[in-house]
């Protein structure tokens, strides 16, 4: 595959993972009483600290499994089941939020930036898994690269979004978010097979004694 090809691949899996439309309410619901001023800091802090963490991650996973004696076909297998159900829950409009007490909405009103938008919401358990396999099938450094490049792009992506929340809202409305959300789910799912049998082919190899 060319470079276009494949970072279009990784663009739409970081895209729908991140899912900046389906993120978008629970900003806009975090962020109503700030200013308008205050709402684009929160915007630009929670993908700083996002952008992050994927990319620690995407360059200290090997490391991370190596001191761990884990596999990437392990995580493929295990990212590959986390995706589906992530995805299913997308595709019935059913993706989950994080529910916040009073006290605990309190707690984080000074910095809700770095948690929870930041961390999970944008760079969740799924970005991240997507980051360290990822890069961990990049075999040099143009692909490495191109990794980087499209966790950056998608995040540029959520930013827009998130600074433009208000319009966008009003935009699309209720049914239009329903919509991409089961398209992203869809998307998510199709990824999730692909990972999952990827990471099963070399145990299937492996117990046929085939290389």
């Amino acid at each position: 595959m060319d470079n276009f090809t494949i970072i279009l691949l990784y663009f739409t899996s970081f895209f729908t993972l991140m899912n900046p439309i389906g993120t978008m309410p629970v900003f806009l619901t975090m962020t109503s009483d700030l200013t308008k001023k205050q709402r684009r800091a929160t915007a630009v802090k929670a993908v700083l600290t996002a952008a992050f963490v994927l990319i620690l991650f995407a360059f200290l996973g090997r490391y991370l499994f190596d001191f761990f004696g884990i596999s990437v076909s392990g995580l493929k297998v295990v990212g590959g089941i986390l995706f589906f159900f992530i995805g299913y829950d997308m595709l019935n409009a059913r993706l989950s939020r994080i529910k916040m007490t009073e006290e605990e909405a309190e707690q984080y009103a000074d910095d809700i930036s770095i948690t929870p938008l930041g961390i999970p919401m944008i760079a969740g358990p799924g970005a991240i898994t997507n980051a360290i396999v990822l890069m961990g099938d990049a075999n040099d450094y143009t692909s490495k690269g191109l990794v980087i490049l499209s966790i950056v792009l998608v995040l540029i992506v959520v930013l827009l979004v998130f600074l433009g929340a208000v319009g966008i809202t009003k935009f699309i409305g209720d049914k239009g978010n329903k919509i991409m959300m089961k398209l992203m789910g869809l998307i998510v799912m199709v990824i999730a097979v692909e990972f999952f049998f990827s990471g099963v082919t070399p145990y299937v190899q492996a117990m046929l004694h085939i290389k």
